[in-house]
């Protein structure tokens, strides 16, 4: 594939939305490629630690984000740990739950491990930091009462050490500094803190009715729903993220995300213009469908296919989608060139081939990204020898019930279901014969 080709892939290939509109962005990339253009190009990626597990559906984009650091970027995830509390309304008609800290702490390990499947994991091509970095004052910091910390001070020619409460401004002023994911990063540059006066100067340049145009604020006001404003300043604090993201690393080329983040990422630009700051380039990419054929891929459905499942799991889930996914699926979920997606989509309209073999080869490509080759082949042969041939699985797990019990309710006691609306999906689709 040529340099262009390679290029308008990139940019275009499962994209609902590229907002780019003085084309710098590319202009940018294209340099970058051709070793013509020394800075880093930064694309953010923020996500709110709300659930632990990284599903196809977030692969989309971390592929995406993969295609870039393969051209030369460099990708900034910022884990949004203080606003994963507040919590983004995307898609949602309900204002959702705080998420108590310890959570946040423990989702964000899982998802730093899983990232590394996809991502390139090194100092050059990925950073991540939290934006209660910049979110949480010196005051908002609290230590168990008799907590000391020393700090080191020049009397003369001597080093002394004197010893202070945590809880004093002092102390944690000490704390504050030292555990700055910036100066760990950046040691020589100045820690951006956002405070209470520095956000309303952002709200003095965001009117309210740029604010209440998103879709989902309207659709509450017109079903007579509560609207909070804690809710409202959510895609005030992405576009926060962005402009001090650009202060710490230099720039913020772009954000990506989902279609249901266009609206905030593009209140990001209308924050970095008031700041002075190079608005960031916006990409949103399309949805990946779920399981049950109709909604995005999400957990809380419980139509998602995880990428840490075993190889078996992910490959006969794969199975079960509908047909008229599978396109769609192999455009956003694999590497197949368009070309060949196309040709292969016209084949079953045509009935040139059986929609089976289709995703047989979709349901081995996809198993093989996050379990390789044999993996993926041995999940195929049992899929075959359990569905084709009447075989048994390798692994049967034996159940005792009690007369009259119900099958869902036995399920779901032994975990073999998440939940009884995974038992009816599956129940729904039945095995792909």
């Amino acid at each position: 594939m040529d340099l262009e080709n390679q290029i308008n892939d990139v940019l275009t290939r499962g994209v609902e939305v590229f907002t780019d509109p003085d084309g710098k962005f590319k202009a940018n990339l294209i340099k970058k490629i051709e070793g013509k253009y020394d800075k880093d190009i930064i694309i953010k990626i923020g996500v709110d630690l709300t659930r632990p597990h990284l599903h196809l559906g977030h692969a989309v984009i971390l592929r995406k984000l993969r295609a870039f650091q393969d051209l030369g970027c460099r990708v900034v995830f910022l884990v949004g740990d203080y606003t994963t509390q507040i919590g983004d309304p995307t898609g949602k008609s309900k204002v959702r739950p705080e998420i108590e800290m310890e959570v946040i702490e423990e989702n964000m390990k899982t998802y730093l491990d899983q990232v590394g499947k996809i991502l390139i994991i090194n100092k050059k091509s990925f950073s991540w930091i939290r934006n209660s970095d910049w979110f949480t004052a010196i005051t908002d910091l609290g230590f168990p009462s008799g907590h000391k910390v020393k700090l080191s001070m020049k009397q003369g020619e001597k080093d002394i050490d004197i010893s202070y409460e945590a809880n004093s401004f002092t102390g944690k002023a000490a704390i504050f500094e030292e555990t700055r994911m910036q100066k760990k990063e950046f040691p020589t540059k100045k820690i951006s803190v956002i405070t209470l006066k520095g956000f309303l100067w952002t709200l003095r340049r965001i009117t309210h009715s740029r604010l209440i145009q998103r879709d989902m604020f309207q659709e509450r006001i017109k079903n007579g729903e509560e609207l909070y404003m804690h809710e409202m300043m959510y895609p005030v604090l992405q576009g926060i993220d962005s402009q001090i993201i650009a202060q710490i690393y230099g720039s913020c080329d772009m954000e990506i995300g989902g279609t249901d983040q266009t609206f905030n990422m593009l209140v990001g630009r209308d924050v970095m213009k008031a700041n002075k700051t190079e608005p960031q380039a916006v990409m949103s990419l399309e949805l990946l469908v779920g399981t049950d054929g109709k909604e995005k891929m999400s957990k809380s459905l419980d139509n998602y296919i995880g990428i840490t499942e075993s190889a078996r799991d992910i490959y006969g889930k794969i199975m079960s989608v509908t047909d008229t996914l599978i396109p769609k699926y192999f455009e956003l979920a694999t590497y197949t060139p368009t070309e060949e997606i196309a040709d292969m989509e016209k084949q079953m309209e045509n009935g040139k081939v059986n929609p089976k073999s289709i995703k047989m080869r979709l349901a081995r490509e996809i198993t093989a990204m996050y379990h390789g080759e044999v993996k993926a082949k041995e999940a195929e042969e049992e899929f075959e020898n359990i569905f084709k041939k009447g075989g048994v699985p390798e692994e049967v797990k034996e159940i005792s019930v009690e007369k009259g019990q119900l099958l869902e309710d036995v399920l779901l006691k032994e975990d073999i279901v998440s939940s009884k609306t995974d038992f009816r999906r599956l129940k729904k689709t039945g095995p792909y014969l």
